[in-house]
């Protein structure tokens, strides 16, 4: 019996190496994509030209293709990742369900229809008010996430992890439904933006995007590893938690609002990007296993690392031209999704 906390003890620290060896190889390959993508584009840039261009040697044409154009879109793709990946860790935990993702549940959806909302009814010859999109864009995803949980309650029960699926794509549906009937009063420019931004086209591209979406991810990744045990204690059950002494539904809500506010200010920067809240917790779970102190830092650096090599392919795939991000994450995520179907109806 004394033996017991020395092998606890022993499994604990195989498993945080285990975990920090995952870690740095993740960041190790986010690094690697980080220098592809400044080397590569319609223009390209050696590497000796860049790293010029980064101690100030640069011509002011690389300077403005560096500076002004990839690394914004670089460091976003970073975050929008780590954004969208927890917000699906933090579902998956909370409703025990392996298919909750922000995008498939509808919550990205309600973020972008108040976007689209604001392009709609703000003029586009005028300097939007950035940093207000991501408070209009928790407004939507909040609401939306309150009608798909109301939806999915079952008395007696709580909330069903198959009916917010069900709920969840019906809500997305209409609110989809409702996103194409305002596209029909948009002026051409306002609809050149929309469907390029419901494409899930990364259009963030400046430093003030990147100030409006920092605070979010700073603020609030800390937050939700701080309350990484308690999503330990809630995915064994409601009943279980009690049991253990967690205020159940106070952690709920403070849990799901971190979640709707990473996924609406991700969306609000980078559109409507879909299946990395899904994926990126799937692998994370593979690599380090269910314990959230691991899972989520994990998850953030999953997501970090689809999002910017998707959004690299994206640029590069068919020069001059540029898919949207959204699209080749889709070509990934859906094929995924359905693999992931199959094997929970098995």
């Amino acid at each position: 019996m004394s033996s017991l906390p020395y092998l606890e003890s022993n499994t604990e620290r195989r498993k945080l190496i285990r975990a920090l060896f995952v870690f740095a190889i993740l960041a190790g390959l986010i690094v690697i994509a980080f220098v592809i993508s400044m080397n590569t584009g319609f223009i390209r840039l050696s590497p000796v030209e860049v790293i010029k261009t980064l101690f100030g040697a640069g011509t002011a044409k690389q300077n403005l293709i560096l500076f002004e154009f990839r690394l914004p879109r670089i460091v976003i793709s970073i975050l929008i990742g780590a954004g969208l990946a927890v917000s699906g860790c933090i579902l998956q935990g909370l409703t025990r369900n392996a298919l909750a993702d922000p995008g498939i549940l509808g919550i990205n959806a309600g973020a972008g229809l108040m976007v689209v909302l604001f392009i709609a009814f703000f003029p586009m010859n005028q300097s939007p008010p950035i940093f207000f999109l991501p408070f209009l864009a928790l407004l939507g995803a909040g609401a939306t996430a309150a009608l798909i949980f109301a939806l999915s309650y079952e008395k007696d029960k709580g909330i069903s992890p198959t009916r917010m699926v069900l709920s969840g794509i019906a809500v997305a549906a209409g609110i989809s439904a409702a996103m194409i009937i305002l596209t029909i009063r948009l002026e051409p420019n306002q609809y050149q933006f929309v469907a390029t931004w419901l494409a899930g086209s990364i259009w963030g591209t400046s430093w003030k995007f990147v100030v409006a979406l920092l605070p979010w991810v700073i603020v609030l990744l800390p937050f939700v590893l701080y309350k990484a045990r308690t999503l330990n204690v809630m995915n064994m059950g409601d009943m279980t938690a009690i049991g253990l002494g967690t205020r159940v539904s106070r952690e709920r809500l403070l849990l799901l609002s971190a979640a709707v506010a990473l996924a609406g200010s991700c969306v609000a920067a980078g559109g409507a990007i879909g299946f990395v809240g899904l994926i990126g917790p799937h692998l994370a779970r593979q690599l380090v296993g269910p314990r959230h102190q691991y899972l989520l830092p994990a998850s953030a650096l999953v997501g970090s690392l689809l999002l910017i090599v998707s959004d690299l392919v994206a640029r590069v795939l068919l020069q001059p031209s540029e898919i949207p991000t959204g699209i080749v994450v889709a070509v990934i995520g859906a094929p995924y999704f359905l693999y992931l179907l199959a094997r929970s109806k098995a």
